[in-house]
């Protein structure tokens, strides 16, 4: 009788091993920012090429730099992220097999509606000098994401250095860019974001954009399939055929078309490769 179970057990755990090989064989694995998946993109984005392509689709968010580590553990058959200089880095290494751009938007600067200083039609700089000056409460992501990145090179373009430990107005979340704006508000502070994931963000309260539509914050993502060489097990053939998608007339089409509270997210730029 022990025996006759023990047969069923195996029988039944080999069948759970076939499944679950079978299932990450056939689905393509989306290392992404997280301002993507927050904004709702891919539940947009892929039922559409569900029509196209059966492939299961499965997509791990958690910010720029962790993406791009996990892709070089080969967990990846596309990266979809927003820092360049880290892309081109990845794929001059052998990564990434090219890089192309997709889509565009911007960073803001968000914060409450009453501050303590005057912001009349100032860029960016001269918001985060008086930030900084004023020790204005500012909430960073801390977490290697793109849009931390882009935080990090704006304190750097003034020439400020930030001192995580003795700076107490400036605040590390380690977190991704939903739980980090739902502190912002919280505290009363300023924050940078990516507007899909601002135009999505339902906890605005009396927080509202601060700086907009300056040159130096303007948002690219860039869309690389995970080199085999390097990854011998990555679906090159299904990745470069979303990609493709994505970047033919339709998928750009599609990309324009996404909007929340009747604003569009994402630019396609498909034309910049």
């Amino acid at each position: 009788m022990m025996n006759k179970f023990k047969i069923i057990f195996l029988i039944f755990s080999q069948l759970i091993f076939f499944k679950n090989t079978i299932s990450q064989e056939d689905s393509l694995i989306i290392q992404s920012t997280t301002s993507t998946r927050d904004s709702g993109f891919y539940n947009f984005i892929l039922p559409k090429y569900k029509i196209v392509d059966d492939i299961t689709i499965k997509v791990i968010a958690s910010g720029t730099g962790h993406a791009i580590i996990n892709a070089k553990k080969c967990d990846a058959d596309i990266i979809l992220v927003h820092d360049k200089t880290s892309e081109e880095l990845f794929v001059r290494n052998g990564f990434g097999l090219y890089r192309k751009d997709l889509m565009y938007n911007d960073f803001i600067l968000v914060g409450p509606k009453s501050l303590n200083i005057n912001i009349n039609n100032e860029n960016v700089y001269q918001v985060l000098q008086k930030v900084y000056d004023n020790k204005l409460t500012f909430v960073s992501r801390g977490d290697n994401s793109g849009t931390y990145k882009k935080e990090i090179s704006l304190w750097k373009n003034l020439g400020l250095k930030i001192n995580t430990r003795k700076d107490l107005w400036y605040l590390e979340t380690g977190s991704g860019m939903g739980a980090s704006l739902n502190i912002a508000v919280n505290k009363n502070s300023i924050t940078l974001t990516d507007r899909a994931t601002w135009i999505s963000f339902n906890n605005k309260k009396n927080h509202t954009i601060l700086v907009e539509g300056d040159k130096d914050l303007y948002n690219y993502y860039g869309i690389i399939p995970i080199n085999p060489k390097k990854c011998p097990k990555s679906k090159i053939e299904s990745s470069e055929k979303l990609i493709n998608w994505l970047l033919s007339d339709k998928g750009q089409e599609l990309i324009n078309s996404f909007r929340k509270n009747g604003e569009q997210l994402f630019f396609g730029n498909s034309e910049r490769n």
